[in-house]
Formats: structure tokens, sequence, C-alpha cells
């Protein structure tokens, strides 16, 4: 019979439950993880003794679930999860039983989880596996399949369906083909629309984090929830970018997704910024007829999407506000998106350099050129080598803002000669006019660093509050 090696600590708590005359098992997502050689971080457990048992016998309980029949105990500096044996009844709001009961057996509680990989137990005594649904050899095939009846499983809790498109996403597995078409089930369609933003958020993040993000983007789209909760994104579908020039290979759903793909798993900030840096073309795109370089009697139909990272950031800023993101990972992701059409050349004077490193900001800089590389991927899902254009491309420029940074004497309103305080003793009164004045000076620092004296500062500020009193005369 299978077993799995139980940790320290769990055999430890263990003792604590058998003493008292209870069983406890570790159950869930970390059984999964153990089986398929991985590390599992949340230990969650199930027994037969009551939260009021669980409560007396641990000194450091939180009653987090309680009318569920889930305490959280505290114990050798971990946080385990402790549910009794359950029985649900009835789903009536889409995610919490109308009604527990609580269950005599570990294959009860088993019987009511979702997906068969999920519906695992290992003793605490001797990690003996407890199986009764076949999710180990659902979890050897990588099988995403639900205990029992799908329709019935996806009814009591509208978050499953994405949740099985999450799991794809991350282990790399397969959704059973009943188990896949039910998602799409008019009623189960209502019943997924029904969940909060957050939660949807919650899973989609799960998703983004994922190695292969584009398994669970394309099953979203297949199975209706990307039009359901992201209806901006799946309108990508279809809208060709391909013209004479060859850029482009894939419609704007697939180069957003693949870019998604080629930003790092580490960051879902320039993940988020790749899957959504495009969204704006399909309002942008404009199809005119052009002289053919080669052969100027020849009519070519060129494809163009102007200012479309301005449509891109002012769309993906009401996604995400819709789906309850932060304002601080809002800002980033927009600001990301609004400044990915960047297009440096050798010629760019050193001004121009300073100004695209303040406009962008020393600390989103890495995320850019991230986001760059990302984009570079979604064309044809090739990572670029170290002799490719782009590569070389941002390898020039990151030298030039090291060779600026290391020659400016000022790259913020901060790092300037004069502040308010001077140029309000030196006359220009408090307000509108003295931040256009700072902002000058700032400007004319960017094109000359050696502007950056006070004495020089100050008589410029001079000459453009009195040219500015002149213009009011």
């Amino acid at each position: 019979m299978k077993k799995i090696k139980i940790p320290y600590e769990l055999k430890k708590i263990n003792s604590i439950f058998r003493e008292a005359g209870f069983e406890a098992f570790l159950v869930g997502g970390a059984v999964r993880d153990l089986l398929l050689k991985k590390q599992a971080s949340d230990w969650d457990l199930a027994t037969n003794a009551r939260p009021q048992d669980v409560i007396r016998l641990f000194t450091h309980v939180i009653p987090t679930g309680i009318k569920h029949g889930t305490v959280t105990v505290l114990f050798m500096q971990k946080q385990i999860e402790v549910t009794t044996y359950r029985a649900d009844q009835g789903y009536s709001d889409g995610r919490h039983p109308d009604k527990v009961v609580f269950a005599s057996t570990i294959e009860e509680d088993l019987s009511r989880r979702d997906f068969t990989m999920n519906a695992i137990a290992a003793s605490l005594e001797d990690g003996r596996i407890t199986d009764p649904f076949g999710g180990q050899e659902d979890i050897k095939n990588g099988i995403i399949r639900t205990v029992g009846n799908p329709h019935e499983r996806f009814m009591e809790d509208g978050l499953r369906p994405v949740r099985a498109l999450r799991f794809a996403s991350q282990l790399n597995f397969s959704i059973e083909n009943h188990t896949l078409s039910e998602i799409s089930d008019i009623e189960i369609q209502k019943k997924i629309a029904s969940i909060s933003m957050e939660r949807f958020r919650d899973e989609f993040l799960k998703v983004m984090k994922s190695p292969v993000p584009s398994v669970g983007l394309f099953l979203m789209e297949k199975t209706g929830i990307l039009k359901l909760f992201i209806p901006e994104l799946a309108e990508g579908r279809g809208v060709s970018q391909a013209d004479a020039r060859g850029f482009h290979q894939y419609d704007v759903l697939d180069h957003n997704v693949f870019s998604c793909d080629g930003a790092p798993q580490e960051n879902y900030i320039v993940r988020l910024a790749a899957l959504f840096h495009d969204v704006g073309k399909v309002k942008a795109r404009t199809v005119a007829l052009e002289e053919n370089p080669a052969n100027p009697s020849e009519k070519l139909e060129i494809i163009h999407f102007w200012k479309h990272e301005v449509y891109s950031a002012e769309i993906t800023e009401k996604v995400l506000t819709r789906l309850k993101f932060s304002n601080a990972e809002i800002n980033r992701v927009c600001h990301l998106i609004r400044e990915h059409m960047f297009h440096f050349q050798q010629d760019w004077k050193d001004a121009s350099v300073r100004r695209f490193l303040v406009r962008v900001g020393k600390d989103c800089l890495d995320d850019l050129f991230a986001l760059r590389l990302a984009d570079n991927y979604g064309k044809n899902c090739e990572k670029a080598g170290p002799d490719s254009p782009v590569v070389k491309n941002l390898l020039e420029l990151k030298e030039r803002i090291k060779k600026v940074e290391e020659s400016s004497s000022a790259l913020s309103l901060k790092e300037l000669k004069v502040n308010g305080r001077d140029l309000m003793e030196n006359g220009i009164p408090p307000g509108k006019k003295l931040g256009f004045i700072l902002n000058e000076l700032f400007q004319a620092v960017l094109d000359d660093p050696s502007m950056n004296d006070r004495e020089k500062l100050l008589e410029v500020a001079g000459k453009i509050s009195e040219k500015s009193r002149q213009t009011l005369i």
C-alpha cells in the first residue's frame, strides 16, 4: 500500500490526537504535492475530533471557520488548518454548504471534495494513503477529474471550474473531457459568473504565476470564462496583425497570451503588463493602402495601431480595477504598458536618454526591459538570444543609461541645486507658477547638466518669472 513520508511536526501533532483517542489525516493539496515529489507549503488536516475537542487539545487555536468545522492550530511555529470530517448538504449560495453534517470516516469526508487529485488522505500515524476515487492514478496520468458528477460538483461552488483551469496551468495537467465540457454548460456558466471578483482574481493570479500561463488562459477562452470576466482580452481573437511587413504572425489575443508566457514567472507585474500590453489594438487598428518601397507602382495593405499603448493602458486600468487589484499594482502595470513602445536608437543624444530615464523611472527600467523581451517572445514564441537585435538594442540602451547616470548631476527635482523655498526667497510666490518654473529648471538641467548650479538656476528662474509677468501685462 502506498505511503508518504510524514513531516516531523505532523508526527508530533498526531501523537496529541492519538493520545486523546482521535485520528488525523493530511489531506488536500499537500498530499497531491508530496505525491508529485514537490514541497508542500500548506498543511490541512482532517480529523474525527470535533472543533471543541481540537480547541481543548491545543494551547493556541484560532476559530477561523468554526461554523464549518475548521480551526487553525498554531503548533511548532506552523499554522495548521484542522477540519472535522464532514458531509456538506446543499450549496444554495454557490460557495458555502447550507448545512454541515459531521461525518464519521475519512472516506465520507473525501467524497465532498472537488477533484480526485485533492481527495486523497495520508494517515499521520504511518503515512498510509487513503484514495477512494483513484486520485493517485489521475495524478500519475496528469488528469484533472471531479469527484463524482462534474455538474453537481460545479453547481456546489462556481469557483471550482476556475480552479480546474488554474490547476491545469500550474501542474500542466489535462482536464478530463466530461469535466471540461461541463464548464461550458449554461447553468454552470451562470454559477461561475456569480462568484466574486476577488475570488476570480486570486485564481487568475495563480494562473499568471504558473510555469506556462497560456495553458490556463486558453482554457479560459475555450470554456467561456475569459469572456465572462475579461471580455476586453477575449475581443482580440481574430484581430489580425499580419501585413506585408511580416512583423506578426499571431492575432492580438494570441500575441498577448504568448507574450505573457515570455515574461519572467517570478514577476507577476510584468506578466500582467505583457498580457494586456496590446489589448488596445482592437480599438486602434486601421488599414491603409501604402506604396510598396520595392515597387512604387504597387499598393500594399498596411495595418497600423497608432496610440495603441494609450488605449491599452486605459483598458487595463478598467480591467484591473474591476478585478480588485490594488492601486499600486494597477499604476505600475499601466505605466509599463504606456511606456512599452519606446524605440531607442544609437543617435539619441544624452538629453534624450536622460528624459527617457526620468519618464520611465529608474525603478521601472528592469520591468520595462523584461516587458520588451516578453513582447518580442510573443511574436514567434522564441526566446531572443544574446546576438538578437532586441537584446543588443537593450544592452546598448543600458550602457547609455549607465553613462548618463555617472555624468548627470540631477535626474529628479529633488536633485536640483535650488528648491521651492529658494525661489520664494527670490520673490517668486508659491503656487502653480512656482511649480512651473521648477519644472522648467529641471528640463534645462536635463538638456545640460552643467546648468545644475544654484546661481545659474536662480538667474534663469528670474528671467522666466519676469517673462511670464510681462506676458500677463
